[in-house]
């Protein structure tokens, strides 16, 4: 093994020779002799680390497997029993053998190393805190000695094996006892629980994934006493183990037991993740999935499933992917299973997948559903739609709010690009997406009808700040208290929402629906401080003084920009930005005569409809962009014509004009161009094509600024030259180690679900980050995807059916009079014939090689689509009877090879 820097390996032959009685080698091995162990073997350090001579002494006279009273011992080595007893106590205390009281007598003996000896060692966390070495050696035995089992050992018999989640096989009839959790349960008596081994191994390395280890082994029998003996596991009920198993499965971990004990019988159950196990390793990178598997293979009913991807985004070894249900002109990936196997073929490291923890793939390479794929919270588009069509709306509103917390908002105000990739949109036009949202988050408006989830758990201990508390800094804190973070959000205004409140109108997004959803994360425990703005009223150096452990700045870009032209400040030119802002506010802002308002966004529209609606007699957008070009979506454009706001493009302001300090009006130069050939923003203009416009007020909303402020004083953080801060584009960290950023502030201004998405993947970092030893990367998923080759589709044969749209409520105001929002919702027949719509473009695939069989996948499917059926019949055996069934298997192998290679040649075999 590789040592890590600052540790001096000690050389000591007794801890060679008590290595090799545990290995089973042959007598009186030396250091580097053949067959036996050297200096630089994790086996070996394992030990050296803490074992003292008289351990090993005692130790050794154990033997390999024997069980041994502190009186034979006594005997062996010619001292006195009491002595005996407490050094082999010493032993058992740190990890190198077992004690039991056997008839009223302490009897010890040694294991095997995994599962056995390295795993004790691993769970006393006072040898680990004295001993880090010991991790590194535990890490290293998997990956030194893992690749030489490749193929070895039959379905069935490896030293560990995955035993199914009990719900996901109640229904199959072939099953045994031996694969039903609940028999290991009921045969014993007594049980302790300890921190996960493998993932304090990864922590000791700054390895950890993010799934911790708290209260997640569980021991029985003659283990758990030994637990109990020796300090290392807390005492539990069986009602107890039972709770932590299914709280396990509902936080994507599966289960595994020692083999070795015999067919049925175990002395623990782990609850393994995919990126932390170093038995699961063993599938993943050595894909030498035998060794671990179930008798079980998951199977997908394709009829069914909707390619929501909760099975695909929680399979611990990235067995499933999602692809395309619709039918193609071309062939598409459709089997995934992976046909070069251990089996039979020799196992080289160019067939390993030594990557794993960091190239998690969740689509296949031809692509799944358009709608999943271009949303940029990756939300589970098409799942949601057949759960709202089966009239299942609560379920549908759990699953949208999987990746989005805010679905009420978005159901408003989301730019729908979901939509805008809509396979439907090929045939007829696009499914009503966010109208069906929109329908379905109508719960979460009243209190009777909201969602608010269960908390996952409770790492109350650790306090979060939030600056900012628009969309990006509440889907932040929400999915931090649902891990029970307790988490504190600062607003500098007195309102909260954010742009949300501020920068969106009313009659867009009504204030009652922000602040319903706001009150789902008071519900869960988020505490919410107003009008207190961090760098001014308190630093990120005071708040850490109070205890916080970490920082999510998300701000937003709530100032202007201006022009940089003669006459900008002149009475009656503000800021768009500021204007909303104002007006939100419950400021009076009263307009008189003609308003001109120049960009041509959608903030630009807003502020163009909000002029109006304060009073402007008429109101007009200039804008740099053609209309084909013009940033604003179609739909707002519409809706601002229809109030009879003019849109003038290929116009770009050359100069504001005014009298005794007032705003008169505008000039314009004629734009020809918007982009260089790089698209970079490079405008042209046409001097010679000149035009006045009398305005009484002029709103410039030409792009967003950051006000910092303060905030980052002292800090290591950077901005950039646009004011926006440097973060990772995965891990959202700033070079301010405990802060995090996302947003607007970050990004620039974009959308409220880009804002979502940044602000949850935060809160997958800040978790990671206020725990020792985790990285901020490693097991964790891009979320990379791909949509289908639309053009490869086979839609000639569906029908054209029009689009449902909601009803636009009644009003005696005129729309561009009020600032209620008069949009309609979807009545509940129109939701089932818009879903009705929908293609079902996706479907989830199997690599039913790499599936283990554990059976997560069928606990997160509310759609009954995925199943486990039994493929293999294998059982486990004693450890001490393993040799000869492994020897045959290695022989059966190596025939598989001999005749592969020999088919190769005659070239009937690929």
């Amino acid at each position: 093994m590789t040592f890590p820097e600052g540790y001096v390996c000690q050389y000591r032959d007794n801890i060679i020779s008590l290595a090799n009685m545990i290995g089973r080698k042959k007598p009186g091995l030396k250091a580097g002799d053949k067959g036996g162990y050297n200096w630089d073997d994790p086996e070996y350090v394992i030990l050296e680390a803490g074992v003292t001579d008289d351990m090993c002494l005692v130790g050794l006279a154990l033997g390999s497997y024997e069980k041994k009273s502190a009186a034979q011992v006594a005997a062996i080595v010619g001292k006195p029993e009491d002595w005996c007893h407490e050094e082999l106590m010493k032993f058992a205390v740190y990890g190198g053998c077992f004690v039991n009281n056997i008839d009223g007598v302490d009897m010890f003996w040694t294991e095997t190393w995994i599962p056995g000896t390295m795993e004790m060692i691993i769970n006393n966390l006072d040898v680990v805190k004295q001993y880090p070495i010991v991790g590194y050696a535990m890490e290293a035995y998997g990956r030194v000695r893992g690749p030489m089992s490749s193929g070895s050992f039959p379905v069935g018999v490896g030293l560990m094996r995955v035993i199914p989640i009990q719900s996901a096989i109640d229904g199959e009839t072939r099953r045994a006892s031996y694969e039903e959790i609940s028999t290991y349960l009921e045969e014993n008596d007594i049980f302790t629980v300890s921190p996960c081994s493998c993932r304090t191994d990864r922590e000791v390395m700054g390895e950890g994934c993010g799934h911790l280890k708290e209260d997640m082994c569980i021991q029985m029998g003659h283990a758990a006493e030994y637990y109990i003996r020796t300090g290392r596991g807390r005492q539990i009920t069986r009602e107890e183990a039972y709770e932590i198993l299914k709280r396990a499965e509902e936080n994507g971990l599966m289960h595994e037991i020692p083999n070795t004990d015999g067919s049925g019988k175990t002395h623990a159950i782990c609850n393994c993740c995919g990126c932390g196990c170093l038995s699961l390793r063993t599938a993943a990178m050595f894909k030498n999935v035998d060794m671990v598997r179930s008798n079980y293979i998951s199977e997908v009913d394709a009829d069914k499933c909707v390619a929501c991807g909760q099975c695909v985004e929680n399979c611990p070894v990235n067995a499933l992917k999602l692809g395309q249900k619709l039918c193609s002109k071309t062939p598409v990936v459709s089997d995934i299973t992976t046909t070069i196997t251990p089996r039979d073929e020799e196992w080289t490291e160019d067939k390993w997948n030594t990557d794993y923890r960091f190239n998690r793939e969740d689509v296949v390479e031809s692509g799944t559903s358009p709608c999943k794929t271009n949303c940029p919270a990756h939300i589970s588009v098409q799942g949601y739609l057949k759960l709202a069509a089966q009239g299942k709306y609560r379920e549908a509103l759990e699953l949208i709010k999987v990746e989005n917390p805010l679905p009420a908002v978005c159901g408003r105000i989301c730019n729908r690009r979901c939509e805008d990739a809509c396979m439907r949109g090929e045939i007829d036009s696009p499914i009503a997406i966010d109208e069906v949202k929109k329908f379905v988050a109508a719960q979460e408006l009243t209190a009777e009808g909201r969602f608010i989830p269960k908390k996952r758990h409770d790492y109350s201990d650790k306090k979060i700040a939030i600056v900012g508390s628009g969309p990006a800094g509440l889907a932040c804190a929400y999915y931090l208290a649902l891990d029970g973070y307790t988490v504190t959000v600062f607003e500098k205004e007195q309102q909260l929402g954010g742009m949300l409140t501020l920068g969106v109108p009313a009659f867009r997004l009504e204030k009652d629906v922000i602040n319903a959803e706001i009150d789902i994360l008071r519900a869960l425990g988020v505490t919410f401080k107003t009008g207190v703005e961090v760098g001014k009223d308190v630093s990120l150096d005071e708040l850490r003084k109070q205890g916080y452990n970490a920082f999510y700045v998300a701000i937003g870009a709530q100032g202007g920009r201006k022009l940089g032209v003669e006459g900008e400040d002149a009475t009656g030119v503000l800021s768009g930005i500021e204007f909303l802002r104002r007006v939100n506010a419950g400021e009076s802002m009263s307009l008189s005569g003609k308003t001109v308002v120049i960009g041509g966004g959608n903030v630009a529209v807003d502020v163009a409809r909000t002029a109006v609606r304060a009073g402007s007699a008429e109101t007009a957008m200039y804008c740099l962009e053609s209309r084909k070009e013009m940033p604003a979506s179609e739909e707002e454009i519409e809706e601002a014509m229809e109030e009879h706001i003019g849109v003038n493009n290929s116009w770009g302001p050359v100069r504001i004009l005014s009298e005794n300090g007032k705003v008169t009006g505008v000039v314009f130069q004629r734009c020809t161009s918007v982009f260089d050939e790089n698209g970079r923003f490079s405008p042209k203009f046409d001097e010679s094509e000149i035009i006045t416009v009398s305005a009484d007020n002029v709103l410039v909303t030409i792009g967003q600024s950051i006000l910092w402020g303060d905030l980052l004083a002292g800090t290591d953080a950077v901005t950039n030259r646009n004011g926006t801060i440097q973060a990772d584009g995965f891990t959202y960290q700033t070079a301010q180690k405990d802060v995090f950023s996302g947003g607007d502030c970050c990004t620039g201004p974009k959308f409220a679900i880009d804002a979502i998405a940044a602000g949850k993947q935060a809160a997958i970092s800040i978790h990671r980050f206020v725990h020792p030893g985790q990285s901020l990367t490693i097991g964790r998923d891009r979320r990379e995807y791909k949509e289908l080759d639309k053009k490869n589709a086979v839609i000639e044969t569906y029908d054209n059916t029009p689009r449902q749209k909601p009803e636009t409520l009644d009003s005696k105001t005129p729309a561009e009079k009020t600032f209620r929002d008069l949009r309609g919702t979807f009545t509940e027949a129109q939701v089932k014939a818009e879903t009705a719509r929908c293609l079902g473009c996706g479907v989830t695939l199997v690599d039913q090689y790499m599936c283990v069989g554990c059976g997560q996948c069928t606990t997160k499917c509310k759609f009954d689509a995925i199943h486990l059926v039994r493929r293999y019949d294998g059982a486990g055996v004693e450890f001490t009877e393993m040799k000869p069934v492994v020897i045959k298997q290695i022989l059966k192998r190596k025939g598989k090879i001999a005749i592969k290679k020999v088919g190769r040649a005659l070239g009937v075999v690929k």
